[in-house]
């Protein structure tokens, strides 16, 4: 079990609340529109990834992944980040924030689910209450840039429409696993096509926006390859 605190953010106030995490499940090829899953498999086609059987996919990491750490260490520089909200119930609601599925894209050309394990998973340390954005849900923005020689530059940019509903991921994990999704557990929920391509980068900084109320969820994290 990994214990993670978070400071929950809600129009009523906030708090500083821990959550015991015990799965971390990584939803990938989550897209709604099909024609920007294609884009992303073709994507990672390009760096030897193979075509998933089927979308989306669910793959699972041990919960000491889970980083909430400025500045994460890395075996070489052959991988990436990418934002992603995230969801996660703590017994009487969801709750959602952004975190990074940091990942080896050499390992990842012929073992996903290796990939997936050998890198730490950045979360932000802010979390909202689901339901306060269900009704606008369409409305929130995904971001990302990483650094270019002291520059940020846009490196993903979209609404959360890119991916399939809450909801939706939710019945098709309990589809697939047969499992229904509980406290302790964590999801990270599919990410947007990289603009340029995926590049590495030594510091990427993730946003979570809404409009509709004005607030947004944003943190960066450095790499340091050992």
């Amino acid at each position: 079990m990994t214990t993670l605190t978070f400071n929950c953010v809600s129009q009523d106030g906030e708090s500083q609340r821990d959550f015991d995490i015990d799965e971390v499940i990584i939803a990938g090829w989550t897209g709604r529109d099909r024609d920007a899953v294609e884009a992303h498999i073709r994507e990672l086609e390009e760096l030897g990834v193979k075509r998933p059987e089927t979308v989306p996919c669910y793959y699972y990491v041990t919960n000491d992944r889970l980083s909430q750490r400025d500045c994460i260490q890395l075996l070489g520089e052959a991988s990436t980040g990418e934002a992603e909200f995230f969801l996660v119930h703590d017994g009487e609601q969801f709750w959602v924030g952004i975190g990074s599925d940091h990942t080896d894209r050499e390992v990842e050309a012929y073992d996903i689910t290796v990939s997936k394990q050998i890198c730490s998973k950045p979360v932000s340390r802010t979390l909202w209450p689901l339901k306060e954005v269900r009704d606008h849900w369409d409305q929130l923005e995904l971001r990302s840039w990483r650094n270019d020689n002291g520059n940020e530059v846009l490196y993903q940019e979209g609404r959360v429409t890119a991916m399939l509903e809450p909801e939706a991921l939710l019945q098709r994990f309990a589809d697939t696993s047969g499992k229904t999704f509980k406290p302790g557990m964590l999801m990270f929920c599919g990410t947007l096509a990289a603009i340029g391509g995926i590049q590495h980068s030594d510091k990427l900084t993730l946003e979570l926006n809404d409009p509709t109320l004005g607030r947004r969820i944003r943190f960066d994290y450095r790499m340091q390859s050992i």
